[in-house]
């Protein structure tokens, strides 16, 4: 007789601006409950951004307080971690507390070191090695930095009591009481410290980049148990750790070759499975998919920076709609932008420019320009800057992608995701808004007997909505040179100093 009760998998979604625990009923295959908090976004110097780890901890213990609150220990089947990549937190091994702001993502302030790289000898090895290009955007210059600026963090280092890692080591850290220190393959991949073959730190790119190997976390895969996070009273195995635009792909069910996934979130992020294959770009980044057994397959992924934060920059800063959604419904009152373009490199271009220094600009305006051609401006340079890392994709596969798949926040934007189609000329598949959780809470369910196998977990994948490009789609050609015109001026030209870029 089965005396399993087990039905539920908790799922911890920590990201760029909020973080929040998932209580998933995988019998059911829905979501039952959730709590979340956001956190401050500290910007203390131009293109610095940081958080304090201590108030995302905090916010994760409490949403996870809360989702199980009512519920028993022998119901639960493990819990799966997905967490915002890149950033990274210096804590003390002792008490597991931080020892200074963690460093986001999105903060340049190791831009200059990063562009001497990009001009030096090592940047062949960081390429072949990580499948990255020397970039602030990545954790090792980030952890560099750290280590020769902050004397709390070098005190630590002389007093063998700093650990540095991505959210997800920090996190597993202060769930385990300290007994396990860990990130997965998918966080470490994107630190620029780890071999893509042999995964593991590699010796030259710790040389490289000056970060001592033993004040790192030990690297696990995408689904085996990790250690027991304490919640509560409740003691439960923690069965996954994923970056979250991996988590997407997974959640999304692109687990083979050739499928491909976009997340409108904070930034943009697109990633196409290539299986077991390691595929170099010139534009294109190679990351790691997942690894679960002694499987690993890997991903090319387009990154663009910035993508929600256009919508919050309209929202907020020029205060024009008082929210998303009415930004949304301001943009469709108008059949163009006028001739208005936005470039929204608010901390440089990503994909395919990868131009640490460009900054942003909004052009064209005139004295007809309404708060509506400003909207529809704002929405178009998200639809622009995927369109522009879609033809990369379609020119390494020498194909033409006709089906995206995506899921995040900003596609809740109607207005948004039908430009998009007809930008692109593909049809966009509405992946469930939850699928960067749902990526991480499978793999959990894999690794603890929830699901059998990937097919199954394939077969749980839903499609809430499919936008289809338009019929009639007039001056898209010139609209796009348009834009590439705009991108232009916000390049940066470093050998003459000046401001001026080459067309995409």
């Amino acid at each position: 007789m089965n005396n399993d009760i087990r039905k539920y998998i908790i799922g911890i979604d920590e990201g760029t601006t909020s973080a929040r625990a998932v209580l998933f009923d995988a019998k059911e295959n829905k979501i039952v409950k959730q709590a979340r908090g956001t956190f401050k976004q500290y910007f203390p110097k131009n293109n610095w951004v940081e958080h304090d780890a201590e108030e995302i901890w905090e916010i994760v213990e409490n949403s996870l307080l809360k989702i199980t609150s009512e519920i028993k220990q022998e119901e639960i089947y493990a819990l799966g971690i997905t967490n915002q990549r890149e950033s990274i937190v210096a804590f003390s091994k002792k008490t597991g507390k931080p020892l200074a702001p963690s460093i986001c993502w999105q903060c340049r302030r190791t831009a200059s070191f990063c562009n001497k790289l990009k001009e030096s000898s090592f940047a062949e090895a960081i390429k072949e090695k990580t499948g990255l290009l020397p970039d602030a955007y990545f954790s090792a210059s980030k952890i560099r930095w750290l280590l020769r600026n902050n004397k709390a963090v070098q005190e630590a280092l002389k007093n063998d009591d700093l650990l540095i890692g991505t959210i997800d080591a920090f996190l597993v850290y202060r769930l385990t009481k300290g007994k396990r220190f860990a990130t997965d393959v998918t966080n470490a991949s994107r630190t620029q410290l780890m071999n893509l073959k042999t995964l593991k730190w590699d010796d030259e790119l710790l040389e490289i980049f000056e970060v001592p190997k033993h004040i790192l976390p030990e690297i696990v895969s995408n689904c085996e148990k990790v250690g027991d996070a304490r919640i509560g009273k409740h003691s439960v195995p923690i069965c996954s750790m994923i970056g979250d635009q991996q988590s997407s792909l997974f959640g999304q069910g692109c687990t083979n070759p050739g499928e491909l996934k976009n997340t409108y979130g904070t930034g943009a992020f697109l990633l196409e499975n290539t299986g077991e294959k390691i595929i170099y770009s010139k534009d294109l980044l190679t990351t790691i998919a997942y690894k679960i057994g002694n499987k690993t397959s890997y991903a090319l992924e387009g990154s663009i920076y910035n993508c929600g934060t256009v919508v919050d920059w309209f929202c907020t800063t020029l205060g024009l709609a008082p929210s998303p959604k009415d930004m949304d419904a301001l943009a469709a009152t108008i059949k163009s932008s006028d001739g208005v373009y936005l470039v929204p490199a608010f901390t440089g271009l990503g994909c395919p420019y990868w131009d640490n220094d460009a900054t942003g600009m909004l052009t064209g305006i005139t004295r007809s320009t309404t708060p509506a051609h400003i909207a529809r401006a704002c929405l178009e340079s998200i639809a622009f800057s995927v369109y522009d890392v879609i033809k990369v994709f379609e020119k390494e596969s020498r194909t033409k992608i006709n089906n995206i798949r995506v899921d995040g926040g900003v596609t809740k934007n109607k207005f948004l995701m039908q430009f998009q189609a007809n930008l692109n000329n593909a049809t966009i598949y509405l992946s469930n808004s939850e699928s960067t959780s749902l990526g991480a809470i499978y793999l959990a369910g894999l690794a603890s007997g929830a699901y059998s196998s990937i097919e199954e977990i394939r077969s749980k994948v839903e499609t809430n909505g499919v936008y289809e490009p338009a019929s009639n789609l007039i001056n898209t050609i010139d609209s796009i040179a348009s834009w590439h015109k705009a991108v232009d001026k916000c390049l940066y030209n470093k050998k003459e100093n000046k401001y001026e870029g080459n067309s995409f």
